[in-house]
């Protein structure tokens, strides 16, 4: 087999286990908005706050520490947790009207 050939061998693996993570994060993620869905419902019911400031600090540094043991960058996992917490309040914000 020649490098050229080889390497679109590599290259279309790579991409093939792309695409599995890829679905894996959408389900993943799938699945964590509908607990957070109902955790939104749950604080709407009991006149909670839709946002728990200590918890969300404390998610985010977790997610930093498993980032780090993970050897991926803690400030893009800080920021893609900020995203995440950014929508499940506004989610959160839409049970408490």
């Amino acid at each position: 087999m020649d490098t050229a050939t080889h390497a679109a061998t590599l290259l279309k693996d790579h991409r093939e286990s792309i695409d599995r993570l890829d679905a894996i994060l959408v389900f993943t993620l799938a699945e964590r908005f509908k607990h957070t869905q109902a955790v939104g419902k749950l604080k709407a019911e009991h006149a909670l706050p839709p946002s728990d400031p200590a918890r969300e600090a404390r998610q985010i540094e977790r997610l930093q520490r498993l980032a780090e043991e993970a050897d991926l960058d803690p400030e893009f996992a800080r920021k893609f947790l900020n995203f995440i917490i950014s929508e499940v309040i506004r989610h959160h914000e839409t049970f408490q009207k």
